[in-house]
């Protein structure tokens, strides 16, 4: 099916607030299914777009939820999806439905992949990552540098909170670079897909909500030490920061971007019994 030119024959204009930019090629497509490591199961597709990634997913899947925002791609996925027997097509805004609702739709545990835009990246990401219940892994084809920050290590320019909130309860891994003359229409930067494989009991934390807070503090400011981002963060005197990077075993002068996830966590673990 060339996808392009029914684009083209159904009139359809592309839409910059939704991020659009679509795959086509049937191998890459493919690819990305074998990067999810879609065999059977449910897969809940973010971003159905024309339908070309929802097509190999119902080949691989035993069901298929694909949402989809724009409301002018619904005659064309009528089209591309008729014969997809094992496809539930929801058109409307994902990030407005209640998690359970969404997860409902699945019935039981699924997989997340997806082709999202930037803008929407992080807080889907951080959306799965401490709302969902039965989520086992997340296959994205993000923007590189997004995809780098995910994946990136301590004392790297790309490491942030987002990669430690993320590497805490999960395993990720760059799976290939997609240059930006694979999408249609051609965005002005290049992508990667990056598969998130979920491990929530890769550490024990009790307290999600503290352990994000203390990750969150700790990279408010970059340029400040990480004594004076929890001192600030947490309302405490900066001799009470000073201890509990003592009891860490850290340097008084060390930032947030320095620790590593092990590092996080046992930090939130001080901060807890603290009982600040």
């Amino acid at each position: 099916m060339d996808v392009k030119q029914l684009l083209r024959d159904m009139g359809f204009r592309f839409n910059k607030q939704f991020g659009q930019n679509f795959l086509t090629d049937e191998n890459l497509l493919n690819n990305i299914c074998s990067d999810a490591e879609v065999s059977g199961g449910t897969v809940l597709e973010i971003g159905a777009g024309a339908g070309t990634l929802t097509r190999v997913l119902s080949k691989n899947a035993d069901k298929v939820v694909a949402f989809e925002i724009d409301r002018n791609l619904e005659k064309v996925l009528a089209v591309t999806l008729a014969d997809c027997q094992n496809v539930k097509l929801v058109i409307g805004d994902v990030m407005k439905y209640k998690m359970p609702d969404i997860e409902a739709l699945c019935g039981g545990s699924y997989r997340v992949v997806a082709n999202i835009p930037y803008y929407l990246t992080s807080p889907l990401i951080m959306r799965f990552v401490e709302e969902a219940n039965n989520v086992t892994s997340l296959t994205l084809t993000v923007q590189k540098e997004v995809a780098e920050r995910l994946a990136a290590s301590p004392a790297n320019k790309d490491y942030g909170a987002i990669t430690v909130g993320v590497q805490a309860v999960a395993d990720v891994e760059i799976k290939r670079i997609l240059p930006r003359e694979l999408f249609y229409p051609q965005p002005n930067v290049d992508s990667a897909v990056v598969h998130i494989a979920f491990n929530r009991n890769k550490f024990d934390m009790s307290n999600a909500a503290l352990f994000r807070k203390t990750v969150r503090v700790s990279f408010a400011m970059r340029r400040k030490t990480l004594v004076n981002n929890l001192a600030v963060g947490f309302n405490i005197t900066k001799q009470q920061a000073e201890q509990i990077l003592v009891a860490c075993d850290l340097p008084l002068t060390c930032r947030g971007e320095e620790l590593s996830v092990p590092q996080f966590v046992q930090l939130y673990k001080i901060i807890e019994n603290a009982k600040i």
